[in-house]
This record gives C-alpha cells, sequence and structure tokens, in this order.
C-alpha cells in the first residue's frame, strides 16, 4: 500500500512512519509534503498513491486548499488537533480523521475502514460515486468552521435566576443524577445540560472533559499526581468535593491540552 504524508511538522511525520510500519507491515511511504503548495506539485508529478494521510494544518494554509488546485484521485485520512465533538459526525463518512497525538489503535482502524471502502475509490470514472472527496471536504470545513461557544449560563440561585459567565466557571461535574459548575470563588450551581452537551457548548482550548463526569478549565488546574492505574489526579481550585481523575484514555491528550 503505497501512502503519501501531508504534514508539516517533522517529529509527527516520525512518529507517524513508525505507527504505520508497526500496524501494517505493507505501508510504503512513497512521498512527504509539508506545505498546500508542494503537495499539489507532487500529485501532478506522481501517480495516485493508495491511501494519503493529511494533516488540516499546514504552515502555508489549510490543506483543503490542495483541493481547488489539483484533481485529488486518492482517499484520504486526515489529521487533526481540533476537538472531537466537532468532527464526531464526520466519523460515519467514507474517510477517516485521527486526532493528534495519533495513536496506534486509532490508525489501526482507520486502515481497516479504508480498506474495506477501497472498491469504492477504484469505480471507473464513469460511475458517479455516492459522495465524492469534494463533498467531504466540503462537510468537514463547515464542521472546522469557528464555532459561537457558550459565553455564560443562566442558572437558578434561590428564588431568582444569575447568568455566570464562562470564564468565572472552574470546572464542571457530574454526582450521577445532576450536573453541576463551581466557579472560581467558590460558588456551586446545577446546571441544566448533559456533560455530552456542556462539552459541544466550549472552547475546547478553554475546557477538557478528563472524564465522563469532568470537564476541567485549564485555569483550575493546580497540581497534577500520578494515580494508580496510569492515569492522573488532579487538585483543582477550588477545591472539589470529588477525586478529579484523568482517565486513562484521555492522559496523552490531557498533556497536549495542557501544554498548548
Amino acid at each position: 500500500m503505497n501512502i503519501l504524508i501531508v504534514e508539516d511538522e517533522e517529529l509527527a511525520i516520525k512518529k507517524l512512519k513508525k505507527t504505520l510500519a508497526s500496524v501494517d507491515e505493507s505501508a510504503v511511504v512513497v512521498g512527504e509534503s509539508d506545505s498546500i503548495k508542494g503537495t499539489v506539485t507532487w500529485l501532478e508529478a506522481n501517480p495516485a498513491p493508495d491511501l494519503i494521510l493529511m494533516d488540516i494544518e499546514l504552515a502555508d494554509g489549510q490543506s483543503f486548499e490542495i483541493f481547488n488546485h489539483t484533481p485529488v484521485k486518492s482517499p484520504v485520512i486526515f489529521i487533526t488537533s481540533y476537538d472531537e465533538y466537532a468532527l464526531k459526525a464526520f466519523k460515519v463518512n467514507s474517510i477517516d480523521y485521527l486526532l493528534k497525538p495519533v495513536q496506534k489503535e486509532d490508525l489501526q482502524q482507520a486502515l481497516e475502514k479504508f480498506r474495506q471502502v477501497r472498491g469504492f475509490y477504484k469505480q471507473s470514472e464513469s460511475e458517479a460515486p455516492k459522495l465524492s472527496i469534494e463533498e467531504i471536504v466540503k462537510e468537514l470545513q463547515q464542521k472546522l468552521q469557528t464555532k459561537d461557544y457558550r459565553k455564560r449560563f443562566l442558572v437558578k440561585l434561590g428564588q431568582k435566576l444569575v447568568s455566570i459567565e464562562v470564564d468565572d466557571i472552574a470546572y464542571f461535574f457530574s454526582d450521577g443524577r445532576l450536573n453541576f459548575f463551581k466557579t472560581f470563588d467558590n460558588r456551586k450551581f446545577v446546571v441544566d445540560y448533559t456533560m455530552d452537551e456542556l462539552g459541544d457548548m466550549l472552547r475546547p482550548d478553554s475546557f477538557f472533559r478528563i472524564s465522563r463526569s469532568f470537564l476541567v478549565s485549564v485555569s483550575s488546574v493546580h497540581q497534577i499526581h500520578d494515580y494508580f492505574g496510569n492515569r492522573l489526579l488532579l487538585e483543582l481550585k477550588p477545591e472539589v468535593d470529588k477525586e478529579a481523575i484523568v482517565s486513562r484514555e484521555k492522559v496523552s491528550e490531557f498533556k497536549t491540552w495542557l501544554g498548548k
């Protein structure tokens, strides 16, 4: 399987090639490109690869521009740092996406999905595909447009309603029945949304869902401790009523988020 990698970070390319080699011995990287211009040049000068692994954010712009300059005849698996909530609906389409940092299991699943739909991309040009690459790119662009994230929440305080700015919220948490948030001045309020809904409302660079029952603000993380089971235990400010534990599958992504 011949693969073109479109990625502008040298370390990311090295890691991706290493991960590829570990999940598919038939994978051969036939080309690398770090820009829109370079990718267009490569595609026009070489036979179409079996698959393209394409980062969305390149040094000279978003890789979607490639599709405006030359026909892309290969299936594409996009690589992105965008939050999973903005992209979850895209997962069901005929190409896939990988969240950075790319995990071995995710790449393995994406390659398996590629094999399953490979026949689709081998249709003759006279046949109209069910969903073209251009249509899929357009859909993905729409999903990645700047969202109007929540700026405040209206909550009950005794017999009245008050508006709380999102910037004043330290974290959201669930007790299994109700969902709450705490402000940095240690006030606690019930919020009438599910954790999934909250995750979709909040800016991904400001809030991170560390587990099923916790969404934390970057400013609320006071200290981080190793915890058994390859997890992390967070000390939050203000103090939290229950343990704030980063689930094992979230640890790598959490560290990346916190280090941005």
